[in-house]
């Protein structure tokens, strides 16, 4: 069952959660609604020397495009950190779904992920996952390539997701209203609600939340 926070500071109980959970493995997403999150993390003292940041998905565009999810996070977090995490960058530019899984195996073995942090779309996605996308359906492979009318994607699958000790949703807008109600409805037929962390945490604002 899904943690539901409801606050008008979306990107500071981020901030807390993040430092409650104190990870050392992560995943990030894009997005709007993480970017506040970022900026306001990169203020904070924190051990950044001992992490690595993973993405949860990331377009197939190269990373100065303005659609690049790494391009994001290096610009709103990465860059300000100093001395950095180290940073295993989705391939944008390549689109090498198998690739990045087989660096991701080499460095990690087990992929046990201790704060995934994700959005969550209007119509009920996550990541890269969406509904009736056949890669909801991957129980073995890590990473997977999907095609969307803008561009393709490279996305974190639900076994990756769901093997994180904390799924942190941040969510933000009345048009998230629906889709946040489905996810704490369980609704299956929605990605995120597929997501099945040891812990689910969603932090969402009032316009969100109703």
């Amino acid at each position: 069952m899904a943690e539901l926070v409801v606050t008008e500071d979306v990107a500071g109980r981020a901030v807390e959660a993040f430092l409650e959970a104190a990870p050392r493995l992560i995943a990030l997403a894009g997005g709007r609604t993480p970017r506040g999150f970022y900026e306001r993390l990169a203020t904070v003292e924190y051990a950044w020397a001992d992490v690595d940041i993973l993405f949860t998905d990331e377009r197939c565009v190269a990373p100065d495009h303005p659609d690049s999810n790494v391009g994001m996070v290096r610009d709103r977090l990465v860059s300000r950190l100093s001395p950095g995490p180290r940073v295993h960058a989705m391939p944008g530019a390549s689109c090498d779904a198998d690739g990045h899984e087989f660096d991701l195996r080499m460095d990690f073995g087990d992929l046990r992920l201790d704060l995934v942090v994700l959005g969550l779309g209007e119509d009920g996605h996550t990541a890269s996952l969406f509904p009736g996308d056949p890669i909801l359906e991957e129980r073995i492979r890590w990473v997977g390539r999907v095609e969307r009318p803008d561009h393709p994607r490279i996305t974190l699958t639900l076994p990756v997701l769901s093997n994180a000790r904390v799924g942190m949703f941040l969510v933000a807008g009345e048009s998230k209203r629906p889709a946040l109600g489905r996810l704490l409805g369980g609704d299956q037929l929605i990605p995120a609600a597929r997501v099945r962390s040891d812990r689910v945490l969603v932090i969402a604002d009032p316009a969100a939340a109703g």
